[in-house]
């Protein structure tokens, strides 16, 4: 499977902000774009002119770097987005929030998307009774995300249990960390309910063109 092996750290840079890419290291003081607010490379620190395309693109970028999407990944996102009904950026939004490897993030049983997706791919996880191990996985609505029961007492899900509560979840999830650890989707995500920091009208226009 196709997957980014390079440094995060640079992806935040290049978006001149923190994307959270690493978990806790992005809440402390060596977070390097802490020390190197400027993007990664000889040009750094240079002034590019921001025209309408560079201002979308860097969106589209800002959003794939996010939730940890390949470019023909992303593309196919929004070709489904597309085809559904209603507006099209929060349809893509939508999908995206729905991947298991966010749903085991936002629900604070892995510490960044990375390490999510590493435990699905590991078979930690359970959909409905059933193991799941593609973090590109949609949930639905109704459905039942549960860590496996001899995976229970492995480190992250020991950390995960005494950091319950610190991580706010958002409402269409409900969790569980008293003896088995679940996840419910209430339901579908909505624009209202993701705290993405992207402007899904730029990708839009983007792709539109």
């Amino acid at each position: 499977m196709a997957r980014y092996t390079g440094a995060d750290c640079k992806l935040c840079r290049r978006e001149k902000m923190k994307l959270f890419l690493k978990g806790s290291k992005c809440e402390g003081p060596k977070c390097p774009i802490e020390i190197r607010p400027y993007p990664p490379g000889e040009h750094g620190r240079g002034r590019p002119k921001e025209t309408e395309y560079l201002l979308q693109l860097r969106e589209k970028q800002k959003a794939r770097r996010i939730y940890g999407v390949l470019e023909k990944q992303f593309h196919n996102y929004y070709v489904e987005a597309n085809r559904q009904g209603g507006k099209t950026g929060e349809n893509l939004l939508s999908l995206l929030e729905r991947r298991l490897d966010n749903v085991v993030y936002r629900a604070g049983f892995a510490k960044s998307r990375d390490a999510a997706r590493q435990l699905i791919r590991h078979g930690h996880f359970m959909v409905n009774g059933t193991k799941v191990d593609i973090p590109s996985f949609l949930v639905s609505e109704a459905d039942i995300v549960a860590v496996r029961a001899k995976s229970l007492e492995m480190t992250p899900f020991v950390v995960a249990r005494a950091e319950a509560g610190e991580r706010q979840v958002p409402a269409w999830l409900g969790v569980v960390t008293e003896g088995a650890m679940r996840i419910l989707v209430h339901s579908l995500p909505v624009r209202q309910q993701i705290d993405a920091p992207v402007q899904e009208q730029l990708i839009v226009e983007l792709y539109s063109k």
